[in-house]
């Protein structure tokens, strides 16, 4: 490692116990979101041929924040690893990814890990096979005692609210109300109890990586009244100091509910 690299990092270190002093007693969010974005022009600026090798190195920074998160408390965790646009992707970046993303799963689902898991997205999407994964680690983490991690893939922020309107729609059937019934009492809360994310608090922080400054589809319904933090660091390259700045910027805001 060369001198500069060294001062860069005895600097880094210095700066990131700072933000940690500074967020002792600071409100932190109970649920934080992640669009974890840049994993492929990470590879390229990396000068790497294999764009999957960003996705490889973007799966260890999620171990890592997973951790990051822990440690400050932070209860819940969704973290946006494939959109169901991405499906549309040719099955020679396709597949490897999928890959990654099982290995990610059977890793944070590991017996080393507190974590609990659980899939939001749209199974039936998803190859059979990355289904049957995802499904096995949730099932097989229920009930560990750390922090709810929700694992979006094949996920579609409008495809879940269609989803939770026909659940809703179905159950009412099943239960013999009538259309005109439904319409008479519905409201919002009728349709969250019905989403991916039933039961789970809405996100309080949204992180974007890469520079990109949009929600892409990502828990649309949920994001009604969170704050937003976007970055331009790659997520491969998103560090401990990267998180404590997005609470740092967190806390300092004043959340208004509303308009």
């Amino acid at each position: 490692m060369g001198v500069r690299a060294q001062v860069r990092g005895v600097l880094t270190t210095l700066y990131e116990r700072r933000l940690a002093r500074e967020l002792v007693g600071a409100e932190i969010p109970r649920h934080v979101g992640v669009l974890a974005d840049g994993n492929r022009r990470w590879a390229r600026a990396s000068g790497l041929d294999d764009v999957n090798d960003g996705h490889r190195k973007g799966a260890v920074t999620v171990v890592d924040f997973l951790g990051w998160c822990d440690e400050v408390g932070v209860e819940v965790v969704t973290i946006f690893l494939l959109s169901t646009d991405n499906l549309s992707r040719p099955a020679a970046e396709l597949t490897p990814l999928l890959r990654i993303i099982e290995d990610v799963a059977c890793d944070l689902a590991g017996p080393d890990r507190r974590w609990q898991l659980r899939a939001v997205g749209s199974p039936e999407v998803l190859p059979p096979e990355t289904a049957a994964i995802l499904k096995q680690a949730e099932e097989g983490t229920r009930d560990r005692p750390g922090a709810t991690v929700n694992l979006a893939v094949g996920y579609g922020g409008r495809r879940e609210i269609a989803d939770a309107v026909r659940s809703l729609l179905v159950e009412h059937a099943e239960r013999g109300t009538t259309l005109d019934e439904l319409a008479e009492v519905l409201d919002v809360e009728h349709i969250a109890q019905h989403l991916y994310t039933r039961g789970q608090p809405d996100p309080d922080l949204i992180i974007r990586t890469s520079g990109e400054q949009r929600l892409s589809g990502f828990l649309l319904w949920q994001t009604a009244n969170a704050e937003f933090h976007f970055t331009d660091v790659y997520w491969p390259d998103f560090r401990r100091v990267d998180f404590l700045r997005a609470l740092r910027d967190y806390a300092a805001r004043h959340r208004r509910f509303g308009g």
